[in-house]
């Protein structure tokens, strides 16, 4: 006869699945829809320990935004020994499989800047701000001159390829190669139109 063993797990390991399990939801669900019970439910566990592990409901949608947000960054970091706009393309080319891999996290990131959280909005803000310094690094490479203009510019078009990739990437069945070029003409107008400027 089979015992049914449960593995006691160390709180980190808790936490960890507890946010692991809020991430898997962002999958098909918005984050405004992630709740302490759903959570609870989900993980076989009470109520208490999810209040215990992250104070309330914002507390948890804060750690999950943010283990969503590390690991956007971790898949679409640049490899470093690539030439400026290979590694631009590279980039734009893992930020587009990254966001069909998994829509309704990428969905949920770019959209919690609407969360009623402030440092909800902050983590994501800080994913924007990565994401505009690595392209801002390709653009210096390529003897840009540096200032608050190319730094506006660049930052702006973040929040423009977020609304591309949200529309493109995920609203259409277009080729990912053409989704890239057309992030990386862009990116590239932008740059042009602040030297011209």
């Amino acid at each position: 006869m089979e015992t049914d063993r449960r593995t006691r797990l160390t709180p980190d390991e808790r936490r960890a699945q507890l946010v692991a399990l809020g991430v898997a939801f962002l999958a098909d669900n918005p984050l405004d829809e992630l709740s302490i019970e759903d959570l609870s439910a989900r993980a076989g566990v009470s109520r208490g320990l999810l209040f215990h592990y992250f104070g309330s409901k914002q507390g948890l949608h804060r750690e999950v935004v943010r283990t969503a947000r590390d690991s956007m960054l971790h898949a679409t970091e640049p490899v470093a020994d690539l030439p400026p706009l290979e590694r631009l393309r590279d980039t734009l080319a893992r930020i587009v499989a990254f966001v069909r891999e998994h829509r309704g996290t990428f969905y949920s990131l770019v959209r919690g800047v609407a969360s009623g959280d402030e440092e909800v909005r902050s983590v994501v803000e800080e994913a924007r701000g990565e994401q505009a310094e690595r392209v801002t690094a390709v653009f210096l490479e390529l003897g840009v001159p540096d200032g608050p203009l190319l730094r506006i510019a660049l930052r702006s078009w973040i929040a423009f390829a977020e609304e591309a990739l949200v529309e493109s990437a995920l609203g259409t069945d277009l080729p990912d190669e053409r989704i890239v070029d057309f992030l990386e003409r862009s990116a590239r107008g932008v740059v042009d139109a602040v030297r011209q400027g």
